[in-house]
């Protein structure tokens, strides 16, 4: 089982020079062409399954999610060097446990298959050009501090605690309500054709799109905690 790496910090002496390459980095990155945001969204009820990610969308050995939100992965891995390190965490029908044990706060979205952690193919502790991409995709999710674009529920990355260049990106989806270790109702996506890969199952009817019954959970987004740290847990270990 995989266990997330500690991402130690700098000294404080070289906190300054880390925010200014972080400023620069941001910059940079807002500089170059990025993808329009996703002019549509659909909600996809039912046919929820934890699935293995698969191997055309870069990962940590293990790393599984909801299969709904497989097709949105699929095309952000093919215009994005990402690298997945966490995906869904918790138990598995067969007892076995899955993903980063003990690393998220409680009612993280992690725990239901639809949120998932990137860092760049080329992963280092410091905020080099090798985030550029990921900082890229971060202001594609999130242009605005805290007001991710859909289908995206909570975007962890600069200005939350725990995430940014350096360590990592945090996405989660839109979703109904649901229990810890338990699939979601339905899942917000954004739709892709054949052409980013998506794939229609033969012999089984496609998951039905139509308004949702229900809303998303309310309170912080992304399944952070009451004490708005950013999606850290009380041990600092995790979203």
């Amino acid at each position: 089982m995989w266990i997330r790496r500690s991402r130690t910090r700098g000294l404080a002496t070289g906190a300054p020079l880390a925010a200014l390459a972080c400023a620069a980095l941001l910059c940079l990155a807002g500089s170059a062409a990025a993808e329009p945001p996703p002019a549509t969204t659909r909600i996809v009820y039912g046919g929820g399954k934890i699935v293995p990610i698969p191997a055309s969308i870069p990962h940590e050995a293990g790393d599984m999610v909801d299969q709904r939100i497989l097709p949105d992965l699929r095309w952000i891995a093919q215009r994005y060097p990402i690298y997945v390190t966490d995906g869904y965490s918790g138990p598995l029908p067969s007892g076995e446990h899955v993903g980063c044990d003990e690393c998220h706060v409680r009612n993280s979205d992690h725990y239901n298959g639809v949120a998932v952690d990137f860092v760049p193919i080329h992963d280092t502790t410091t905020c080099d050009t090798n985030w550029t991409p990921i900082t890229r995709l971060a202001l594609w999710a999130e242009p605005q501090q805290n007001l991710p674009v859909k289908p995206f529920r909570w975007v962890g990355y600069e200005g939350d605690a725990g995430h940014g260049c350096g360590d990592h990106l945090h996405l989660s989806w839109n979703h109904a309500p649901a229990a810890q270790f338990e699939l979601a109702e339905w899942v917000e996506v954004f739709p892709v054709g054949p052409a980013e890969g998506e794939r229609k199952p033969r012999g089984k009817p496609a998951p039905t799109t139509r308004s949702p019954t229900s809303k998303a959970p309310p309170g912080p987004m992304g399944g952070i905690s009451q004490v708005k740290t950013g999606g850290l847990s009380p041990r600092h270990t995790g979203d």
